[in-house]
């Protein structure tokens, strides 16, 4: 390569992000809280503490030598602006705990501003990281996408509205469109050169409600980031194989997915609308539960089984906390040095999971029906979050008359129950053994119907 070749990983990035040929595969680990694992900081510190969050970023800057990446991983921070409390741990993102439109369905319009919440902290970073690094790394501002953030404002009921109450649902989406726009306005002013709209529970709603309420917002969104000359991308997580194609009629310059999604098929798509695409190592299989080599494996693998051109690879989604450090290295090692790392994984053998320890409930003969539910983490994952809570809430109206239960993909011994059981997508729900819903949060009268149909 002559040195006219040789570009920054920033300007690999954008290249990529504007469809333009490139001799490398940009690379963006997604270490949204796992950046604090780095620098021997917890969840809460890194996302209350400016100094903190800037020294991990930094740390994960040079450790993991990404082209691209993001300032803050965090799907709350405009909830808790407009009234949502938030329950903290210490190895994860918030979650959110109250939806003020639960109550009180009266739609305020307030939109965030710079010195809201820990915005004053975030766009300081921001600002702080475009000084140390951003010559040389594209800078990821994200935000959470307008159905997400709509469910963190309205709960649950926002699945029975999409039904019974459609116009309030449009006024909804409208108002957190609108906040998608001024938090790109806050990012890009801060700096960013990438703003991403993330949007977990895309994947859990249909083509034609997708169509019918969110084509209109997205595309507005997208407009608005490029006539302010800033790339941007769509990150969607859980299983949105079905909505792939109405995502790029929005127009964004890149559309994100996690291990739901086979990218490589996903990529025809997005290659038909000349749209990158982004993804998709797996976040608990191999980056936080398998070897350094699992890792390096994948991703020879999948450079192998995809074209470079318009593809930035990542991981699924935000890295999990405890990721271990050399499982993100052996991807970099894989990503930069592609020959010799095939080298090294020529006597390579994948971990095996003992299905053989994994019992199954006798179905057949239980005394209540059984609710299993299958998560990525209901205390991470937006999708599996909402599912967990519509399938706990209508269990637990039914006054004991079934059961319940989480197995987090997080855990080795699940992660083996979900293959033994043959389940493809998370989240799903699986009622006395049989598959109901994969990846799609259910009607709660529709849930209710199917428990009551096994009660003896």
């Amino acid at each position: 390569m002559t040195t006219s070749e040789i570009m920054s990983g920033k300007e690999l990035i954008l290249k990529t992000l504007r469809h333009e040929k490139t001799n490398a595969i940009p690379w963006v680990p997604f270490a949204g809280v796992h950046a604090g694992k780095l620098k021997g900081y917890d969840a809460i510190e890194v996302l209350k503490d400016e100094d903190k969050l800037f020294e991990s970023l930094l740390e994960v800057n040079e450790v993991y030598d990404p082209d691209g990446q993001p300032i803050v991983f965090d799907l709350q921070i405009e909830a808790e602006i407009l009234g949502c409390e938030l329950m903290w741990l210490p190895n994860t993102p918030p979650s959110v705990a109250s939806h003020p439109l639960a109550t009180n369905p009266e739609i305020t319009g307030k939109l965030p501003e710079a010195t809201d919440g820990r915005l004053p902290m975030i766009l300081n970073v921001m600002r702080r990281m475009k000084k140390a690094v951003g010559d040389h790394t594209a800078l990821y501002g994200l935000t959470c996408g307008p159905f997400t953030l709509a469910s963190h404002l309205r709960g649950t009921e926002i699945f029975m509205d999409m039904f019974r109450n459609k116009e309030y649902v449009l006024e909804l989406l409208e108002y957190t469109k609108n906040i998608n726009i001024r938090m790109a306005e806050l990012f890009i002013d801060a700096g960013m050169d990438v703003i991403a709209i993330v949007d977990p529970l895309v994947s859990q709603i249909s083509p034609r409600h997708f169509k019918q309420f969110l084509s209109a917002p997205y595309t507005e969104i997208f407009d608005y980031i490029r006539a302010k000359n800033i790339a941007s991308s769509f990150f969607v997580c859980g299983d949105a194989t079905k909505s792939i194609e109405v995502m790029c009629e929005t127009n964004p310059d890149n559309i994100s997915v996690d291990e739901n999604v086979d990218i490589v098929k996903a990529k025809e798509i997005t290659d038909r609308f000349n749209i990158s695409i982004g993804g998709n190592i797996p976040l608990t299989t191999r980056m936080l539960l398998g070897t350094q080599q699992d890792n390096m494996k994948f991703t020879i693998d999948l450079m192998d089984s995809i074209s470079h051109d318009n593809w930035i690879l990542s991981p699924g989604c935000d890295m999990p906390y405890d990721t271990p450090i050399e499982n993100t290295v052996g991807v970099l090692q894989a990503v930069r040095q592609p020959d010799q790392t095939r080298k090294m994984l020529e006597n390579y053998h994948e971990a095996e999971y003992d299905l053989d320890s994994v019992i199954i409930p006798d179905y057949a003969n239980l005394e209540k029906p059984l609710v299993e539910v299958f998560t990525l983490d209901s205390e991470t994952c937006a999708a599996c979050t909402y599912m967990w809570n519509t399938a706990k809430r209508v269990v637990g109206e039914m006054n004991g008359t079934a059961d319940i239960i989480e197995y987090r993909f997080t855990k080795k011994e699940n992660v083996a129950r979900v293959m033994k059981m043959g389940i493809k997508n998370l989240p799903s729900i699986v009622i006395n053994g049989e598959l109901k819903y994969s990846s799609i949060i259910p009607n709660p009268a529709e849930l209710r119907s199917e428990i009551e149909k096994l009660i003896k």
